[in-house]
């Protein structure tokens, strides 16, 4: 089989089992049984002449021959969205930027960039998609992203070790808050102390890929007790509201909190910061991703009050 009777459809497979990881997580995406995308990707194998994907327990990876195809691969499926797009009558794709987002940055600070764009620059087009830190890491280097806001907490590591390294700008530094429930006991106080959030109660998120249940304090020596896990923010936060537990938040998430919960600063202990990342692979940006970075490097200030400086404790 020759490279150039590949079909578009395995190469929109390759693309997505590249992005999400793993080939459950790509058959998912896109409808296939696993046994399918599997069929796809060794006929793309065979065609290339060369293994593309990197098996290992914890999900794939692109070979060096895989980062060629997935190069030229994106190029050929963009310009086929592009055709469709155009047949169709739809406005074309100068202009636009795909941007990828962590969940909570979706939350707060990626609504308000793109309202300021639209009354700034309403010529730029942006498509965005969320998703965690690792899969947005594989979109960029899949070249189906342009750039992703990634959450990253100590020891700040990059969100991949694959070469070249990803270009990081760091946007905010911020503390690690806690949202209670506004009729709590500690609502009551500008700060917890970190020792009353022993033997309390959390509203937990996904901790795939984490050492730490994600809502949790991080920390905490106790084995936590969780209530409900939930993967969406306004859920979490109206079952805080509801007084079913306490969960973490970024500072920012203080001006989008439903009534009924309080957003508090922490005392005690190491401090808990967490970086706001905006990544992108290393070759110069075009017009249009320069000019959403600068948006989002704006609504990214704008956005939050960093948390006051504790009293001293007595």
């Amino acid at each position: 089989m020759d490279f150039t009777d590949v079909s578009l459809t395995a190469l929109r497979v390759f693309r997505a089992v590249a992005e999400q990881g793993t080939f459950t997580a790509a058959a998912a995406s896109l409808g296939y049984t696993q046994s399918a995308v599997s069929r796809q990707i060794a006929a793309i194998e065979r065609a290339a002449g060369a293994e593309l994907l990197e098996r290992r327990r914890e999900g794939v990876r692109l070979t060096p021959a895989g980062r060629i195809v997935m190069r030229r691969a994106t190029v050929v499926l963009d310009e086929i969205d592009a055709t469709a797009r155009e047949l169709s009558g739809l406005p074309g794709q100068a202009g636009t930027v795909r941007l990828g987002w962590f969940p909570s940055a979706g939350a707060v600070l990626v609504p308000r960039a793109l309202a300021a764009l639209r009354r700034t620059d309403p010529g730029l087009h942006v498509v965005g998609r969320e998703g965690g830190t690792p899969a947005l890491a594989r979109a960029l280097r899949a070249g189906s992203l342009d750039l992703a806001l990634l959450a990253s907490a100590p020891p700040f590591r990059p969100p991949d070790t694959e070469s070249p390294p990803l270009r990081l700008q760091t946007l905010t530094e911020r503390a690690l808050h806690v949202a209670v429930p506004a009729a709590h006991a500690l609502a009551r106080a500008d700060f917890v102390d970190v020792a009353d959030l022993r033997g309390q109660r959390w509203i937990a998120g996904s901790s795939s890929g984490e050492d730490h249940v994600m809502g949790v304090w991080p920390g905490l020596d106790e084995r936590p007790e969780i209530a409900h896990t939930a993967r969406d923010w306004l859920a979490k936060l109206q079952l805080v509201a509801a007084g079913c537990g306490l969960t973490t938040v970024p500072a920012g998430f203080t001006a989008v909190a439903p009534p009924g919960v309080r957003v508090i600063p922490v005392r005690g202990g190491p401090q808990e910061q967490r970086r706001l990342l905006l990544a992108r692979l290393p070759h110069p940006p075009t017009e249009a991703v320069t000019r959403l970075t600068a948006v989002l490097r704006a609504a990214a200030l704008d956005t939050g009050e960093p948390a006051p400086t504790p009293p001293p404790r007595p």
